[in-house]
């Protein structure tokens, strides 16, 4: 492998055939590609499936199952071995789905990802993924990229890298150009003219070119030997879990009590154990972990469809709880559609330009309205000149489409330019770049260095041989400048002239404009160090005001966000009237409401701030470590914060803040790292529609929850109370994991693709520690979980006595039965033709011999049971229906106002459930398998009508809440 290091940039363009001017041929890049593969390395993201497979398998409760299997096998019993592995295997077969189809969506979600870079080829700067680098690739890197790839430093203007990732080095790296010479290998650390992927620019700015990429990198080598990725579990998932394990726990008890309590009953300790753990099979909802992760995988891709990536899924818990945004202004809260619209300049009067966008069309006129040629007029054209060249921003034509590659600020300051027909390459061939002071947000300012090498740059700066070009925010410029540039030449700037240079700030800003100062400061040399002194004995130029139009969507989105209890505040670093401006445009703030600015926050305590920040709404002229500062004192006040940012001083703050929002265009990879989220159009509106899905897959979760509980509750108490009454047995083994897997299993997965309730963003934030169950809805667990029970029993009661059967008699009472009756209830086979001249005694003697097991048999007893329990087990799955169907609209939502309107997934789920419940009962074969028999019409019926009071009792809950809810308001 080459040490690039060790060659200097020209040997390194000649070995890597590539010029920094043109870059690579599309050509080359085709072909480097088939040999090199993509800039990617390995994530561990692919599908294990022998590992997936395996983790099915692996789970307590399923392992006991296929005990249960071995013994029913080696108790003579094949057709119950065979059914519980069947069991087992659809069960896996679930779980692996849901799985499978979770991981596909992170998978996906991850690609998303990918950072975008700014590359020369074919002597265009075109912005590509990072994966289709190659080596040869020239990229340009500015403050808050990451590196991509490794690559030769071929240009540094104050480049500084972080490098901790990598070397573990704190302190950012200076990079240079110059050739390292030795004849030993160098320390990664110490190869300060390499960049190396996973790294970041700190500051500055340059230029490299990829030497190596993909598994070739360091990074690379590191990530092909110590690459293990672990599954991490959101925060909701371990109170589940943990749930789980409580509910287990309790199951056991209560398992442990019905297993006794059917041995001193006198039935067979094998049909007891097969029910003892069917039953706790039941009694734990071990599948949830798997369909909230589903839930919360469905959630984040619906969120990317409204512009709103989820790097980590905790984030989406989090949304729900939100109850302030703190939002950047530019580009976010407005379309970022940059449009310089006037300049003020010393010494005349102001400048109107047309046009709008980043299409270089647009006329610059007096304000008589009468046309100017900044061609002719030498202020407003050296001003323009010295606008263009003090930018990095590059413009990218394709088609009728203009679009901004860099900083839009610097766009319009472009396109301004160009609608006079200068392009920064052509101003720079007059007064070529030497060096460059790169923008930092404490100076709020940067400063490009030219030399002035051809006469028609001396006619615009004639005074020195350099020319320092110096561009940011006005009140620092007018602060720093010592002249001003009338028609006539520079004047010096008076106190009275700052003063009114200030007004003239704040009567742009007033309207809305963004306001930049534009100077210069001439030199006779290149300085030998180049450091913010230079800024100073500056030559104001003037003011460029520049629209940045307010989102429409932004100010509906702030109303929304009101009424959903959160509220909005806008931290920019413009001017405090801009800003005041567009926040009572967009809603954000009243009258009489006015900004603190970043200075003034200086002055305030935490306290002083914490007072503030109950009434202010807007911060203007803000530093990076101020936005840290204010979510720190917010999240002191119990507030739950998401914090935007873009750059690489937000990292901390949206590090601090309880959700970090980044930006996915303008942002940096290093904000884009420290965030939670990623908003893909930069738009203030994505926040909210993330906010509002995040409730949507909290409030699905919850009915999961419910539903799951419910049934898992109502099952138990089945169980349980049949025992200790004195009834039969009302559900076997197989009928128990059948409702575990298709009645509780099909809707609920369903559940996942919930719509929003009617007043989802109409109601208060969750406060971020409020239990899973809060609400009512623990109370309603345990209720529904008892008229479950109570139905289901009741059906199985009503199926031996609408037949003259005694439940609570240990031969059903079949003795004094006539031989039809008895045919009736069972088959003409098993019933002896003398049984109506047996004597009570003798009819008790061969009840009690015949082989009548509680699993169901060719037993007399079997037989008559298979009835009632095919009424139970049919009530006990239609009842878990008509729950679903109850909750799906939510809380106070009636599901006859609202049907399956959002939701026709779940329709079709219960659907099926209900077809594969009439199959289990009506279709032979199941019917052997599952020990039931075909109920009568009417039989069906009044199940049907058993299981339905659910969804008139929990609907009567909702009414009943509701006109609570109504009388408290009043």
């Amino acid at each position: 492998m080459t040490d690039f290091y060790k060659l200097s940039v020209p040997e390194t363009l000649k070995q890597l055939e590539v010029s920094i001017e043109s870059g690579l041929t599309d050509s080359q890049v085709t072909k480097r590609q088939d040999e090199f593969g993509k800039n990617v390395l390995p994530t561990g993201e692919g599908t294990n499936w022998f590992k997936l497979v395996l983790g099915q398998f692996t789970d307590l409760m399923v392992l006991i199952l296929i005990a249960a299997a071995l013994i029913s096998f080696f108790s003579g019993e094949p057709t119950d071995t065979i059914v519980i592995l069947i069991i087992v295997v659809l069960n896996a077969a679930l779980g692996i789905y849901q799985e499978f189809r979770a991981e596909q969506s992170l998978a996906a979600l991850s690609k998303l990802q990918v950072p975008l870079v700014r590359v020369r080829r074919d002597s265009e700067l075109r912005q590509l993924s990072a994966e289709e680098l190659v080596p040869g690739d020239i990229v340009l890197l500015e403050e808050g990229d990451r590196i991509p790839s490794d690559g030769r430093v071929v240009e540094s203007i104050n480049l500084q890298v972080e490098e901790a990732a990598l070397t573990g080095e704190s302190q950012p790296v200076d990079k240079k150009i110059d050739v390292l010479e030795s004849s030993e290998k160098i320390a990664l650390g110490d190869r300060i003219n390499m960049v190396f992927m996973g790294t970041a620019v700190n500051y500055g700015r340059g230029t490299m070119i990829v030497t190596n990429t993909g598994l070739k990198t360091e990074l690379g080598n590191i990530a092909s030997l110590l690459l293990q990725v672990e599954k991490g579990i959101t925060p909701l998932q371990k109170r589940l879990n943990q749930l789980g394990q409580t509910l287990a726990t309790a199951a056991l008890v209560v398992v442990a009590i019905v297993f006794i309590a059917g041995l001193l009953r006198g039935i067979p300790a094998r049909e007891m154990f097969l029910v003892a753990i069917s039953l706790a099979v039941a009694a734990v909802p071990e599948g949830l972990p798997a369909i909230i992760t589903i839930a919360l995988s469905l959630g984040a891709n619906r969120m990317v469809q409204r512009h709103a990536l989820i790097r980590r899924l905790p984030a989406v818990e989090t949304l729900g709880s939100v109850t302030i945004i703190c939002s950047d202004k530019t580009g976010t809260l407005t379309k970022n559609e940059m449009t310089a619209t006037q300049l003020a300049l010393p010494g005349r009067d102001n400048v109107r330009v047309s046009g709008i966008g980043y299409t270089p069309q647009g006329q610059f006129f007096q304000e008589n309205n009468q046309p100017l040629d900044p061609r002719t007029d030498k202020a407003v054209g050296r001003f323009l000149k010295a606008m263009a060249l003090s930018t990095n921003a590059n413009l990218e034509k394709g088609g009728d489409q203009v679009k901004v590659i860099g900083d839009t600020t610097e766009g319009a300051l472009i396109v301004a330019a160009e609608k006079v027909g200068w392009t920064r390459s052509q101003l720079e061939k007059d007064m070529p770049r030497v060096a460059e002071l790169p923008f930092s947000s404490e100076r709020k300012a940067m400063t490009t260095i030219h030399r002035v090498a051809t006469q028609d740059a001396q006619d615009i700066f004639p005074d020195k041989g350099f020319v320092a070009i110096t561009k940011g925010a006005p009140d620092k410029l007018i602060e720093w400048a010592t002249y001003e540039h009338v028609p006539d030449g520079p004047e010096p700037l008076t106190e009275e002239r700052r003063q009114r240079w200030l007004a003239e700030v704040d009567s742009m800003a007033a309207r809305g404009l963004r306001v930049l100062g534009i100077a210069y400061r001439p030199l006779e040399a290149l300085p030998e160090e180049i450091n913010p002194e230079m800024e100073r004995q500056l030559y104001l130029l003037g003011l460029v005001g520049i629209v940045d139009p307010s989102r429409p969507e932004a100010k509906e989105a702030v109303s929304v966000a009101r009424e959903a209890g959160i509220r909005s505040v806008m931290i920019t670093g413009d001017h405090a009237l801009t800003a005041e401006a567009i926040a009572h445009d967009l809603g954000i703030t009243q009258d009489d409401q006015k900004a603190i600015t970043g200075n003034q926050l200086d002055k305030m305590s935490n306290d002083e701030l914490s007072k503030a920040l109950d009434t202010t709404s807007v911060f203007a002229r803000v530093s990076p470590e101020h936005k840290l500062r204010i979510v720190q004192v917010l999240k002191t006040k119990n507030q739950v914060v998401a914090m935007t940012g873009d750059g690489v001083n937000d990292a901390p703050a949206l590090k601090q803040a309880d959700i970090g929002v980044a930006m996915g265009i303008t942002g940096t990879d290093v904000s884009k790292g420290a965030a939670e989220m990623v908003l893909t159009d930069d738009n203030f509106a994505s926040i909210v529609a993330a906010v509002e899905e995040g409730r949507i897959i909290y409030d699905n979760i919850r009915k999961f929850v419910r539903y799951l509980l419910s049934c898992n509750v109502g099952e138990i108490l089945v169980m349980f109370t049949a025992l200790m009454i004195g009834l039969k047995i009302p559900l076997i083994a197989i009928q128990i994991l059948w409702i575990n897997l298709v009645t509780d299993g099909l809707p609920a997965v369903a559940l996942g693709f919930e719509g929003p309730e009617k007043n989802v963003m109409k109601r208060k934030p969750r406060p971020i520690n409020e239990s899973i169950f809060a609400g009512g809805m623990g109370r309603h667990i345990v209720w529904v979980g008892a008229l479950i029970g109570v139905l289901t029993l009741a059906g199985f009661v009503y199926g031996f006595t609408s037949y003259g059967m005694a439940p609570f008699s240990e031969t059903l009472d079949l003795e004094n039965f006539t031989r039809a009756a008895v045919v009736d209830l069972t088959n003409e086979d098993i019933v002896p033709v003398e049984w109506d001249t047996l004597s009570v005694e003798e009819r008790l003697a061969l009840l009690e011999n015949s082989d009548e097991g509680e699993e169901g048999s060719t037993g007399i007893l079997g037989e008559a049971e298979k009835v009632p329990r095919s009424i139970a087990f049919t009530v006990l799955a239609f009842v878990q229906l008509f729950h679903v169907m109850a909750i799906h609209g939510g809380d106070r939502i009636s599901f006859f106002s609202e049907f399956f309107k959002k939701n026709m997934l779940l329709f079709w789920a219960i659907l099926s459930t209900f077809v594969l419940q009439l199959a289990v009962i009506y279709l032979p074969f199941l019917q052997n398998i599952f020990k039931t028999t075909a109920l009568k019409f009417d039989e069906l019926l009044i199940s049907i009508a058993l299981s339905s009071i659910v969804l008139f009792a929990v609907e009567l809950e909702k009414f009943i809440a509701n006109r609570m809810e109504t009388r408290t308001k009043a």
